[in-house]
């Protein structure tokens, strides 16, 4: 009755008789149940030995690849007030075209003719340097011509020096003669006395001998004199010799002090000149910045400080403008224990927002919708967010980005890794172990063959 010996009786019983038989019997809905659970187990195991791509996820936002090209503000360089708009929110303007126009509000700056007023300044300052040089020079001339007149005059010092003891030596004679007369006059005055008392000479012989004595003394007083001045005029001659060397240095001293006054106030009005030409320059500059023009091709965005005869400071934010030519670039954020797993030139897929995508994470190949890209800087320093900065460029060999699509819109990444089996992931994310960070030798991991660790990504400020 079980059927379970070698002597069946299914030929023999006819099971749809009896009740019991009904209701053991299995059916063929079990019978399917089980093939189909099977088969699942079978895809199931299948399934698990899957290639299955690593990646990293996280979010950021779309950007431009160059700074240059990034959203800016346009500041005012001088503080003035809003005269006129030229321009409109959401307009195309190209480089040098004016947006708007200021006017002064400083009051050191209402002259309208201060620029050719400031070039006045600088041509008289520069007449003043000219009169200044003149004058230089004209001293530079006066003292080599005291130079050349007080070596004049210690030549001719020199030579009336020279005569002067000429004429003393001459007056010594003469003194030395007078005194040679003198003593002759007296011993034959002497004699003659002898011979009056004697009785041989007269009385007129003596006293023509006595008058000759008293001329010869007065000639050697008078030859004295001339001796003394004589000794008198030479040393005038030499006291005036030292003295015109003084006299001259002195007058030299002074025209050379002249020299050098002149000198200083004509280097003060050289600086003075070009504090004006520095003044006259800026003045005339500061009237170029009157008119804020744009600094490249760009759209206007937003009108900052918008109302006519309002006043902005300087460096004031007035307009805001989005370049119109640019590379679109996206800015995500990973965290610090997925940074090493991210290196230049890495591709990454991008999902952005307002453009459907069905994604499955694992097979980047039978995702659709996706973006590709390649990371193109690292930062170094980690953001306020406590993640690091990578900034991904869009990839020439793969899909375009959309047209449409804006800076400032969302983004989510993820960075491709490593290709492992499934069931490897799972039991990766099971245990919280990071991606795979290790590249075998022969492009085979668990083998148990020795691995070697990735180089770090060099980054890109």
């Amino acid at each position: 009755m079980l059927n379970i010996s070698d002597n069946t009786v299914n030929q023999e019983v006819e099971f749809s008789r009896f009740n019991s038989f009904k209701r053991t019997v299995l059916s063929n809905a079990n019978r399917m149940f089980t093939r189909w659970l099977l088969f699942t187990l079978f895809l199931v195991i299948v399934f698990l030995f899957l290639p299955w791509t690593q990646n990293v996820q996280s979010k950021g936002k779309v950007t431009t690849l160059q700074p240059g090209q990034r959203p800016q503000t346009i500041q005012s360089t001088i503080a003035g007030r809003i005269e006129k708009w030229y321009v409109r929110e959401g307009d195309l303007v190209r480089r040098g075209d004016t947006i708007v126009f200021l006017s002064e509000i400083k009051s050191e700056y209402f002259d309208p003719d201060l620029v050719p007023r400031t070039n006045q300044q600088v041509k008289a300052k520069e007449g003043a340097i000219n009169s200044y040089s003149d004058k230089v020079v004209a001293l530079e001339q006066q003292i080599e011509a005291m130079k050349s007149e007080l070596e004049f005059k210690q030549r001719q010092l020199r030579n009336k020096i020279l005569q002067t003891e000429a004429k003393l030596n001459s007056a010594e004679a003469d003194y030395a003669q007078a005194i040679v007369q003198d003593s002759i006059a007296k011993r034959q005055f002497v004699r003659s006395q002898e011979l009056f008392d004697k009785g041989i000479d007269s009385r007129t012989k003596v006293e023509d001998k006595q008058s000759k004595v008293q001329e010869t003394e007065n000639k050697v007083i008078s030859a004295r004199n001339k001796v003394q001045e004589a000794l008198n005029e030479l040393e005038n001659a030499r006291l005036a010799l030292n003295t015109v060397q003084y006299e001259y240095n002195q007058k030299i001293a002074k025209a050379e002090s002249d020299k050098f006054s002149t000198r200083s106030m004509m280097y003060d009005a050289e600086s003075s000149v070009n504090k004006l030409r520095i003044q006259a320059s800026s003045y005339e500059f500061r009237s170029q910045f009157y008119y804020i023009v744009a600094p490249q091709d760009c759209y206007i965005t937003k009108a900052i400080t918008p109302g006519i005869g309002e006043t902005v400071k300087e460096g004031g934010d007035i307009v805001t403008i989005m370049p119109a030519d640019y590379e679109l670039a996206v800015e995500l954020f990973v965290k610090p224990m997925d940074l090493p797993l991210i290196e230049l030139g890495q591709e990454v897929r991008f999902i952005f927002d307002g453009w459907p995508a069905f994604i499955f994470s694992g097979w980047p190949g039978q995702s659709f919708g996706t973006y590709s890209g390649s990371v193109v800087a690292i930062d170094n320093m980690i953001s306020k967010n406590g993640e690091y900065r990578i900034l991904v460029g869009a990839d020439p060999g793969g899909k375009p980005w959309p047209e449409a699509l804006r800076v400032g819109s969302g983004a989510q990444g993820i960075a491709l890794l490593n290709n492992v089996p499934l069931w490897y992931e799972i039991w990766r994310r099971l245990n919280g172990f990071p991606p795979d960070y290790y590249d075998a030798e022969d492009g085979d991991m668990g083998d148990g063959e020795d691995v070697k660790m990735k180089a770090p990504a060099k980054s890109i400020k």
